[in-house]
């Protein structure tokens, strides 16, 4: 007689496979759950402003020369790209088009979003788990102080507002990029290069890159915090937060891409 469990019976494979997706349901709550809450407690009283004025300068100014060069250089890359291919056509006047839009819809936010992801939430798991481990969170109970109020609530509102600024600054030194190689490489007149980029570019670019932004900063601060505030004990707990934030943070920001995309675009 055959064993249940063995691994080529269906029910066995029904019994993994149910697993897997009771554990996946399980964690999208457990995620939900925490998402409710530290909606609520940004929105309620009392508020830290030290801790989110130090949350600004951590993910904002700190992050501001990651997201600076990778703007600066993919901007570059893309006017390079887009001659080669547009040559074969004879349309390299759309480059400063193709510079503008993609820079502001697309690979500002994105780049911005996951190069904060690598830096910040790592960082936030990290001190998190760490106080975590160390029992610093269950210290902060004991002396009424709610962590959600202290270490979530300013973390998410400082990377919900400071990542559309980052984003904004990295349109500006992406096309900027993608116009000095178009001038000084690619002999491009500068006035006709501007006044195309200026022509083509419309309002809900801008706007589309910097909700995203928005979102994108949102899920990396949460992702972060959501990650480092359940680790396990031990450094080999907190080295898991840490990268399961990053990829969790990154996986998101590529689907929220997406939704968005569609609904901006459709």
């Amino acid at each position: 007689m055959k064993s249940p469990y063995h691994p080529l019976n269906p029910l066995s494979l029904c019994y993994v496979v149910g697993g897997i997706l009771l554990g996946f349901c399980q964690k999208i709550g457990q995620i939900l759950h925490f998402t409710g809450r530290a909606l609520w407690h940004v929105i309620t009283p009392p508020y830290f402003p030290a801790q989110f004025g130090r949350q600004l300068m951590d993910i904002g100014y700190y992050s501001l020369p990651v997201v600076g060069m990778t703007a600066l250089f993919t901007g570059m890359v893309l006017a390079l790209q887009s001659y080669t291919g547009f040559a074969r056509f004879n349309a390299e006047g759309a480059i400063a088009g193709v510079v503008v839009l993609s820079m502001t819809r697309e690979l500002a936010p994105v780049l911005a979003g996951l190069m904060v992801a690598g830096r910040v939430g790592a960082s936030i798991a990290a001190e998190i788990g760490t106080m975590r481990v160390t029992e610093q969170i269950d210290a902060l109970t004991t002396l009424s102080v709610n962590p959600f109020k202290y270490l979530i609530a300013p973390r998410i509102v400082a990377g919900a507002i400071t990542l559309p600024i980052l984003v904004l600054i990295g349109d500006l030194i992406g096309v900027y990029g993608g116009y000095v190689v178009a001038i000084y490489t690619l002999d491009f007149s500068a006035n006709s290069y501007l006044a195309q980029s200026w022509d083509i570019l419309e309002p809900i670019d801008v706007i589309s890159g910097l909700a995203k932004a928005g979102v994108f900063g949102f899920v990396v601060a949460l992702m972060g915090c959501y990650h480092g505030f359940n680790s396990q004990r031990g450094a080999q707990g907190v080295g898991a937060a840490t990268t399961n934030a990053v990829v969790s943070s990154s996986i998101l920001i590529l689907i929220f891409n997406y939704l968005l995309t569609q609904i901006f675009f459709s």
